[in-house]
């Protein structure tokens, strides 16, 4: 060894016995450069607040990659897309509770509007007719005194009802968002900090299902919980990739449409909310057969069996291009006599309080009905009184009597409506003289004069 070498050496051995706490200071800074750079946080990397985000420790099966990849072909057909912004935000919000409208979720827009008002539709039937026998003997009124609680038991049965017969009524998932990634980033997905966190959850008991949401039903009602989605995701895991993919009519179905500024609800989804089954139509049965007469290649899926809230459709662009779809009485006549509206695109619930109204037809000659957009802007329930429908009017006549409207120099009709006399009184506006909510109401009763006992009409 050379002298400059030992010389070094030696200088070293001297600066340590000078210092004998310098050489513990530089140990310290190599390990603290050596280490793993700090775990990144929830709050960093999901914009889910931690008090909404489970603990691992609450079991479940964490979800897969192959999963995820799935549940994004299935809603939005590809790996690369996510969902807007306008989905995120989306929860399921109570109006105040024991108010007029405590019974009521907000939601004012966008394409998780549709899912919201299913769950509405499903919260009515429930407080009206699940919680008591008597079930003729509710009223508006009960609806309004609903504590914090009951609205929060509400929602519980109602998420439950929906998974609960998209499993079959064997079984069901619970989706809900831990705190750690259950996947990482690869070159064929996406990331959206939400999906690669999703714990799964399968009962195998109905009453299971309810307690474990209600116990976590902050995951699905509070601002930041991306409620909607994570119901979206359950639903999906309740029926299974393999089942959905049997419903549809393609392969390559999905079942969100992109159009321009969000994603909305095919009628496949809307059928799954409503009967447990994504069948891509509203007639009932299965169609072997074209309008030719020829046999199909593949069957067209239609609605098999009578749903507990129904299904109501109506559009005035299909309308004046007589390309309204016919809604088969499996939808149009449920158990319960609540039913969700489909009204030029949008989304709303019409219900009545009186059971017996599916079942005695003498309960048809006058009655009541209900109707909430989910709009904010609307602070009280509206009122309908229908009268007794008559069975020369129908989807028929509503399209002659437009025609009449579009063309009246052109086109007669023969027909005679009694609803029609008084909309020749409103002004010239389409809307103003044909109630897009009235129009809905005869699709299921024909012919019927509906009087809105002072309320302008609106949808």
């Amino acid at each position: 060894m050379s002298d400059r070498r030992l010389d070094y050496i030696e200088l070293l051995r001297q600066e340590v016995s000078r210092n004998p706490h310098r050489l513990l200071d530089v140990e310290k800074e190599e390990e603290q450069e050596e280490a793993p750079p700090p775990r990144r946080t929830l709050q960093a990397l999901c914009s889910i607040p931690r008090r909404l985000a489970i603990s691992a420790g609450l079991g479940g099966t964490p979800v897969t990659p192959q999963l995820i990849e799935s549940l994004r072909r299935i809603l939005l057909g590809g790996n690369f897309r996510v969902f807007d912004y306008e989905w995120r935000r989306a929860f399921f919000h109570f109006r105040e509770p024991n108010s007029e409208l405590a019974y009521a979720l907000k939601a004012d827009g966008g394409g998780a509007r549709a899912i919201q008002m299913v769950v509405q539709a499903r919260i009515i039937k429930h407080l009206l007719f699940a919680r008591q026998s008597d079930s003729d003997g509710q009223t508006l009124h009960s609806l309004t005194e609903i504590g914090r609680r009951e609205q929060d038991r509400a929602l519980a049965a109602a998420l439950s009802d929906s998974l609960w017969l998209a499993g079959q009524e064997a079984s069901a998932t619970v989706t809900l968002v831990t705190e750690d990634y259950c996947i990482t980033s690869h070159l064929d997905y996406k990331l959206d900090t939400f999906t690669e966190r999703l714990q799964l959850f399968t009962f195998s008991e109905k009453d299971a299902i309810t307690s474990f949401i209600l116990d976590h039903i902050q995951c699905f009602q509070e601002e930041g919980s991306h409620g909607v989605i994570l119901f979206l995701y359950s639903l999906i895991c309740s029926r299974t990739i393999e089942r959905l993919r049997q419903d549809l009519d393609s392969p390559t179905s999905y079942l969100l449409h992109l159009s321009p500024g969000s994603s909305v609800c095919r009628q496949s989804l809307l059928n799954l909310l409503l009967t447990g089954r994504a069948s891509p139509h509203l007639f009932n049965g299965t169609r072997h057969f074209g309008q030719d007469g020829l046999p199909l290649q593949r069957p067209l899926q239609g609605v098999l069996s009578r749903s507990d809230v129904g299904y109501l459709r109506w559009s005035r662009e299909e309308m004046e291009r007589g390309a309204l779809p016919q809604v088969g009485s499996m939808l149009k006549t449920p158990r319960f006599p609540v039913w969700v509206c489909s009204i030029n695109s949008s989304c709303s619930v019409l219900f009545s309080a009186t059971r017996s109204l599916l079942s005695d037809w003498r309960a048809e000659h006058l009655f009541q009905l209900y109707y909430y957009s989910g709009q904010s802007s609307q602070t009280a329930t509206a009122r309908l009184t229908v009268g007794e429908r008559h069975t020369s009017a129908g989807l028929t006549g509503i399209r002659s009597c437009f025609i009449r409207h579009l063309f009246p120099v052109s086109c007669t009709d023969t027909h005679s409506h009694h609803w029609e006399a008084s909309s020749r009184d409103r002004e010239g506006d389409p809307e103003k003289r044909f109630p897009s909510l009235e129009m809905t109401i005869r699709t299921k009763w024909d012919g019927a004069a509906i009087d809105w006992n002072g309320a302008s009409p609106f949808y």
